[in-house]
């Protein structure tokens, strides 16, 4: 790392000042209004309510709050009805302190479920404007920090940009305590973790991480947690300015934060150990770290019959292929190398080419421009008749484009297979990342034909391998030694057989499939519990494991008697071992008399037991 590295590094890890905590609460109410007031000058959104309280209405109390950012009827019925009616009915003896007072309203009088002390007045000025309300009472120097969020938010709904084919239909929306309960409301693990933080000095923007703490990997999470508190920013309005700032090559045309409005599909990558990062005001969630792979995934491959998520996967494979070279290809091949079509092909495109003023490389420029120029208008006009826009603009624009001999008819084929195969891909960030390198790859077809086109294709593969997201090597699984993880790649076997979490993601526990009695031959294993005479062994602690390194269980350990026997197994060959002969040799005994585990080897298993159970030895 070089000189301007290390000063960046250390740019990074001064984490700004967002929480104030300078200016302490007075204990005179005047001062603490004036300092409110001074502060929000102009402010006409802020409501001042001096009311007060006692037998004698003795005690000052001030409720501040944002009108339109709180509950209104809890404000009234929780906080105003409980200070100012229900408190007078308590018998306040005349000599009562002020601290008294304070400490009755905090624990007595208040009903609502939310309410904190704050020392620092700046403190609270945040909170007040993130919605909560403010309680300050004469001669004490905390104030009362009340939890009344209530403004006007959209409602759960059908994610728009996501078309659910089969699953949950409801979306995340832009109040985060929202999507934090969807994903609750799935995962219900004390498990799932989530932090809060702040980022941006302005806006102050509420960021949620989010993730499962027996499974996550804890380098990775460390990453996102520093990335995220050394982001000094004026302004967080939406998740896409976090992605910038977190992602490892901001100069990479690929995208290295996946982002997703379903819950179900954020609780799925939290179960394979990844990170979420939900941001306050937008419906879209981040997941770390993300390969190439995932973004070629949906979850209705998962959902649907294995054979079926296959063959769709394989085809959104393919349909990136044609999206990427198709119209390079068609370039090189008519420009520089006819001699590789057949004879007829060859004259065919000839003949359809007579009379257009321009070369195949204009052509395709002037297409595929013309048609990003209509995706998005489409885009930006109301959802029907941008959709009409879109097909009745490209019907007539090639129509009319060919009969004024400006374009061949082949050209327009080529145009709209790859337009069709770019809307075939589940992810829209990947699908624009294509759109751009096709230009590239266009130009390098131009000039070099298929040389430049296998170039081109050759400097982008270069670039995936070097490319990380978050550690994470980002062509994840081909390349490393995890091929286990293939099997959730270009096709999904059965989940049946899916016995373990992608290594490359998760950090531990990376056994997501148990089955009760046996365990199929893709799995670790757990330790078995002999009933009624059965057999269990545990497999767990074996030094060599499974192709991946991951515990494995022998399939036939130590007997059990009547009770619940348990083996320890600790032999080297007891991790997915299917050879009952090394099993019994080398996986500990139970008891068979009195169902006890023990930790025999070699010799205990074939004497019959562990300490206290054995007959000859206790191995």
């Amino acid at each position: 790392m070089g000189f301007l590295g290390m000063l960046t590094a250390k740019k990074q890890k001064k984490k700004p000042e967002l929480e104030g905590g300078k200016d302490k609460a007075s204990s005179s109410l005047d001062k603490n209004l004036r300092y409110l007031k001074d502060k929000l000058e102009d402010c006409d959104d802020i409501v001042y309510r001096e009311f007060r309280v006692g037998n004698r209405q003795q005690f000052r109390f001030v409720l501040v709050y944002v009108d339109g950012l709180i509950d209104r009827d809890m404000i009234d019925q929780e906080v105003l009805n409980s200070l100012m009616l229900q408190a007078r009915q308590a018998n306040l003896s005349p000599g009562i302190l002020t601290g008294d007072v304070f400490s009755l309203a905090l624990r007595s009088a208040l009903t609502t479920g939310e309410v904190k002390e704050e020392e620092y007045i700046d403190k609270s000025m945040i909170s007040l404007l993130s919605g909560d309300s403010l309680v300050l009472v004469d001669g004490f120097k905390k104030v009362l920090v009340i939890g009344s969020k209530g403004w006007p938010s959209r409602g759960v709904q059908e994610p728009q940009t996501e078309v659910v084919i089969r699953g949950s239909r409801d979306g995340f929306t832009e109040t985060m305590r929202v999507n934090t309960a969807l994903l609750r409301r799935r995962l219900r693990d004390p498990n799932l973790k989530i932090k809060q933080i702040k980022v941006g000095v302005r806006t102050r923007t509420d960021i949620a991480i989010a993730y499962m703490d027996n499974i996550v990997d804890k380098n990775v999470l460390e990453q996102v947690e520093n990335r995220l508190e050394s982001i000094n920013i004026d302004a967080v309005l939406e998740s896409g300015y976090l992605e910038e700032f977190i992602e490892d090559s901001w100069h990479s045309p690929f995208p290295q934060v996946q982002n997703t409005e379903r819950p179900d599909r954020v609780a799925a990558a939290l179960l394979e150990g990844r990170v979420a990062i939900i941001t306050d005001n937008t419906p879209f969630v981040l997941l770390v770290p993300v390969t190439l792979n995932i973004l070629f995934q949906s979850a209705e491959d998962y959902y649907e019959r294995w054979f079926i998520g296959s063959f769709i996967r394989i085809l959104r494979y393919v349909s990136a292929l044609i999206s990427l070279v198709l119209p390079a290809g068609y370039i090189a091949i008519t420009s520089y190398h006819p001699g590789l079509m057949p004879s007829d092909l060859a004259l065919y495109i000839a003949g359809t080419r007579i009379g257009v003023p321009f070369p195949a490389f204009l052509e395709a420029v002037i297409m595929e421009l013309t048609l990003e120029l209509l995706r998005e208008a489409g885009v930006r006009l109301p959802g029907p008749i941008g959709q009409t826009i879109g097909i009745v603009g490209g019907l007539v624009i090639g129509q009319a484009a060919v009969q004024a001999g400006l374009v061949s008819p082949i050209m327009v084929i080529v145009v709209a297979i790859t337009a069709i195969s770019s809307f075939a891909l589940s992810s829209y960030s990947i699908g624009i990342s294509l759109r751009i390198l096709r230009f590239a790859l266009i130009i390098f077809s131009a000039v070099l034909g298929l040389y430049g086109l296998m170039l081109g294709l050759l400097i982008i593969l270069v670039h995936l391998c070097s490319l990380k997201s978050f550690g994470i090597p980002y062509l994840s699984p081909l390349v490393g030694n995890t091929y286990y993880e293939l099997e959730d790649s270009f096709i999904r076997v059965p989940l049946i057989t899916m016995h373990r979490r992608p290594k490359t993601l998760a950090g531990a526990n990376m056994i997501r499939i148990r089955n009760k009695e046996a365990i199929g031959p893709f799995s670790g294993g757990s330790a078995g519990v002999g009933q009624k005479g059965g057999k269990a062994g545990s497999g767990g602690d074996g030094e060599k494991d499974n192709k991946d390194g991951s515990p494995g269980a022998s399939e036939k350990g130590g007997k059990a008697g009547d009770g619940e026997g348990l083996g320890t197994g600790e032999g080297e060959h007891s991790a997915g071992n299917r050879k009952d002969k090394a099993c019994r040799e080398k996986a500990g005994g139970g008891d068979e008399n009195s169902g006890r585990g023990g930790n025999g080897g070699k010799d205990g298993i074939k004497n019959g037991g562990g300490p206290g159970g054995g007959r000859d030895t206790d191995g």
